[in-house]
């Protein structure tokens, strides 16, 4: 049996990580970059990366092929297209990244560090409304909060 933190690590042996000021750099080249964002609706609409779709981890292989309720069309046709992976922290984004290289996928890299990392760089994140974000805020909703039965026991 291996750990969720072990599996990510396997993965990062064929994917590629890159970090908040490369995507800032990858913007900046290429405004159509395909940023995909694998967190839940719900996170999604909190905040996230303008111009970036989301497409939950849970369904991200029926999303890239045709002929399933999921199917996201422009997903399915950018199979030679740098496509960024983001996440919260750096570590869904790499096991999707793996699973779309195993699908075809030419051109996928994980975002190190996941939308963390990329308010701690200050870049934007943005509301279901189109909002702005404040950096605090991003802070707070990223900050961990784990309940007591989410925690490991104590062994005695």
């Amino acid at each position: 049996m291996i750990t969720y933190k072990e599996l990510v690590q396997n993965c990062l042996s064929t994917v590629k990580e890159i970090l908040p000021w490369d995507l800032e750099a990858r913007l900046a080249e290429n405004p159509n970059l395909l940023i995909l964002d694998v967190r839940e609706p719900y996170e999604f609409e909190k905040m996230h990366i303008r111009n970036s779709i989301n497409v939950p981890r849970g369904v991200v292989e029926s999303a890239c092929e045709w002929n399933y309720e999921e199917t996201v069309p422009v997903l399915v046709q950018a199979r030679s297209q740098e496509i960024i992976v983001v996440c919260r922290s750096g570590f869904r984004s790499v096991l999707v990244a793996f699973q779309m290289q195993l699908m075809g996928y030419k051109n996928v890299v994980s975002l190190k560090s996941g939308l963390r990392g990329w308010n701690d760089y200050e870049q934007p994140l943005q509301n279901q409304h189109g909002e702005i974000v404040s950096i605090e805020s991003a802070d707070a909703y990223f900050f961990p909060t784990l309940r007591l039965e989410q925690k490991r026991p104590h062994m005695q």
